[in-house]
């Protein structure tokens, strides 16, 4: 946008106040949204009026055609568009030379008139009188379609939903997501609560914390990486089928899949294993995809992907082995780092977990359709029961579906003696350099110890699962305001200006 275009705005925005218009007024009645105008008078016949009914609308000027003494313009909201016609004879001389000189594509507008079909067919409002209720003073950017930088649509993704239904709508379907699972959720029971977000420790996954300080106690604190420990004393507490969705914060890097702040829902369910939250897991995310999709068969970034039940389940070192000829479970360190080696992924630290889980990220673009990944070796799995039928591995499962991980759940381990060595484990890893290992949690360990009932955990990253009903290529895509570059306001401007004029 030219500075000269935005100095005519505030002109207009001066002479307004100056002939006793008010710019940004407080309040309009709004009767309908355009969606449902266009639903209620369908039934019109061409060029057909309702002259005794009155509607009153509202939303941003998203296009304008004058014609002399009458003009025709476009109102979006958030249900949709609606076409408006105002003509000099029926708003009067003085208000229809305000909306000729004052009213722009960008501005917020509120009309009353009544309905009417046009001799081609389209819903319109045939407007009696209008009120400017917020005048823009940035235009809208016409080439915003063509804009391949993303990086400017994820600094100012307001400007992206203004100017696109399709980003509007995709954000649409996240609010809508989230009310399908807490429906999904409640009619079986589980009561939704919550923890803090800031913590003295962290635990409940392996991730590197952000930290920060908090001033009345002069001590350093954490942004949780996980719900998981606080919930848990849920359950000592009494509470039996529960869940959470909100933020996590891991001090990690930014790609297609990862984000530093992300959307996370923890469910816990008191006497249950990780075979029934297999089963939950599957039918929430098929209740979710197919309430959002209308169907159980999606395309994702050009694959089909098919959601319907039963999903596929494996364990996770067979499929290592069937890929790569490697049994993390048997096989010595050495072997899995000559593996490694071979396809240039050897870690800096040669402890066995990490091992296990880079021979890991070896195999997972493999699975597509959804997948339980279970049996997860009991060095990666810190927070789960051993398996009760092989002492090498835990009950513990991941969900990946189109290469990526969307869940991760456990018979949770209950035991405070072997909680308490297995966070011994994670707090020598911590001190041998890992940064992602957990903490020692000893007021957790003293929770269990008064007794915890035998539970089946969930986690679900429900971002990923909105890029796959999206049909989004990024994570970013369908945050609404992710994580940028800093640079300066100036900085953002010039580079904006560069891009709109290319």
């Amino acid at each position: 946008m030219s500075e000269e275009t935005r100095r005519q705005r505030l002109d207009e925005i001066e002479q307004m106040r100056h002939e006793g218009i008010e710019p940004y007024p407080y309040r309009f009645d709004k009767t309908h949204t355009s969606t449902q105008l266009l639903n209620d008078y369908a039934s019109l016949e061409n060029s057909q009026t309702l002259e005794n009914v009155e509607v009153r609308t509202a939303g941003r000027v998203v296009a304008l055609r004058n014609h002399g003494k009458s003009s025709f313009f476009v109102i979006r909201d958030f249900s949709g568009r609606i076409q408006s016609y105002i003509r000099l004879d029926a708003v009067g001389k003085e208000r229809f030379e305000v909306f000729k000189r004052f009213v722009n594509i960008g501005d917020f507008v509120g009309v009353v008139g009544f309905p009417f079909k046009t001799h081609t067919g389209e819903i319109s409002i045939f407007v009696k009188e209008f009120e400017i209720l917020s005048k823009a003073i940035r235009t809208m950017p016409e080439k915003w379609h063509g804009i391949k930088d993303k990086e400017i649509i994820y600094r100012q993704r307001y400007v992206e939903m203004l100017s696109s239904d399709e980003s509007l709508k995709r954000f649409q379907i996240r609010s809508e997501l989230f009310g399908l699972i807490r429906g999904f959720l409640a009619e079986r029971g589980f009561l939704e609560v919550d923890t803090p977000m800031l913590h003295y420790l962290t635990g409940g996954a392996s991730a590197r914390p952000f930290e920060t300080k908090i001033n009345v106690f002069e001590s350093r604190m954490f942004l949780r990486i996980a719900e998981e420990l606080y919930l848990k004393r849920y359950l000592v507490g009494g509470f039996e089928k529960i869940f959470e969705i909100g933020k996590n914060f891991r001090n990690e890097g930014i790609s297609y899949k990862h984000h530093p702040e992300f959307t996370m829902m923890e469910l816990y369910w008191a006497y249950a294993d990780y075979n029934d939250i297999m089963e939950i897991t599957e039918a929430m995310i098929n209740h979710v995809v197919l309430n959002l999709t209308g169907s159980t068969s999606i395309v994702y970034q050009g694959k089909t992907i098919d959601f319907s039940r039963p999903w596929r389940r494996v364990k996770m070192a067979d499929f290592i082995r069937e890929n790569l000829g490697v049994d993390i479970l048997e096989d010595s360190d050495e072997r899995l780092i000559d593996i490694l080696k071979l396809n240039n992924s050897e870690p800096e630290m040669k402890e066995r977990g990490h091992l296990v889980e880079k021979l890991w990220d070896l195999v997972e673009h493999k699975l597509v359709n959804p997948t339980f990944v279970t049996e997860h070796p009991v060095i990666i799995s810190p927070l789960s029961k051993i398996h009760r039928e092989d002492s090498r591995v835990t009950e513990r499962f991941e969900l990946i579906i189109s290469s990526m991980e969307m869940a991760n759940a456990f018979s949770e381990l209950n035991d405070p003696i072997e909680q308490y060595s297995r966070f011994l484990h994670q707090a020598g890893l911590r001190a041998a350099g890992d940064e992602e290992a957990q903490m020692m949690d000893d007021d957790f360990i003293r929770a269990l110890e008064y007794g915890m009932p035998p539970t089946g955990g969930l986690g679900v990253g429900w971002d990923r699962i909105l890029m796959l009903v999206t049909d989004s290529p990024s994570i970013r895509d369908i945050i609404p305001f992710p994580l940028v570059r800093p640079i300066s306001f100036e900085e953002e401007e010039a580079d904006q200006s560069e891009k709109n004029q290319e």
